[in-house]
């Protein structure tokens, strides 16, 4: 879940300048990350463009199910990753943004009715875990593992660029982590539905919990050590059973009769 840097001086207090905000929101959603893959797709490849970017069922059908709960169950130690983050010293330039960041966000996840949790759900949740998965888990993580030969370090490096394209690094430890999971869920299903159901299902408990509880935008709950240490292990076990069960690997994804010199981008 992220937000979009906007002027200072903006009345975060004006309905129609929230409302303004949240489309906005959306209209980059689409247009930074769904639109780019498909025209990278259209560009680099000859055939079902969809296929391409990921759009095919899962290797196995419970994978869409652990991937939701792989995702969930992983927020403990995404909540201790941020308060570790939190000890991370940063330019006042840098807080200055987080700051601002965190206002606007505060103003757009503030609820009058259900009716604005479901739109935010929309705006906030939905729109970016399509968006973001297409355009980093379906076309850049595709360049890298294909630029570095090698699917993980292809994944953790995808995740780094997806965390600090988001500009909220007081945030970028728990985010790099969710990217390298999305990643690895990504490529161990070999559909970019399992990553964009497991992203849509973290932000949309994102959403709804700030809806209820708004001081958490600003401020990570307490959690356990303990419990952030179940949580690593849990997830763990879950990208684990995801790989002995997957048949992908590198040389079926991109070393097929299909791709040729014509059809595919230059590693």
């Amino acid at each position: 879940m992220s937000g979009i840097d906007f002027r200072k001086g903006l009345d975060l207090t004006n309905p129609h300048m929230v409302n303004v905000m949240k489309l906005i929101q959306a209209v980059s959603s689409i247009l930074l990350f769904i639109v780019p893959p498909f025209f990278f797709a259209r560009f680099t490849f000859t055939g079902n463009y969809g296929y391409f970017l990921g759009f095919r069922n899962a290797e196995k059908a419970n994978m869409y199910i652990l991937a939701i709960l792989g995702m969930l169950m992983a927020m403990p130690f995404v909540i201790w990753l941020g308060h570790l983050n939190e000890m991370i010293p940063l330019p006042e330039s840098l807080t200055r943004m987080e700051e601002d960041t965190v206002k606007q966000l505060t103003a757009i996840l503030k609820v009058k009715s259900v009716w604005d949790i479901v739109l935010n759900v929309l705006i906030i949740a939905l729109l970016p875990a399509i968006g973001e998965e297409l355009f980093f888990r379906g076309a850049l993580q595709r360049i890298v593992i294909q630029l570095t030969r090698n699917p993980w370090v292809g994944i953790v490096l995808t995740a780094v660029l997806f965390s600090a394209l988001h500009l909220q690094f007081s945030g970028f430890l728990p985010r790099m982590f969710l990217g390298i999971v999305l990643g690895a869920l990504y490529w161990f299903s070999g559909s970019i539905y399992t990553s964009m159901i497991a992203h849509f299902a973290n932000n949309a408990v994102q959403v709804i919990a700030a809806s209820y509880a708004p001081e958490y935008v600003e401020k990570n709950p307490q959690t356990p050590v303990l419990a952030a240490v179940a949580s690593g292990i849990v997830v763990w076990a879950i990208l684990w059973y995801f790989q002995k069960q997957s048949t992908i690997t590198y040389s079926k994804v991109y070393e097929t009769d299909e791709l040729t010199s014509t059809n595919q981008f230059i590693a």
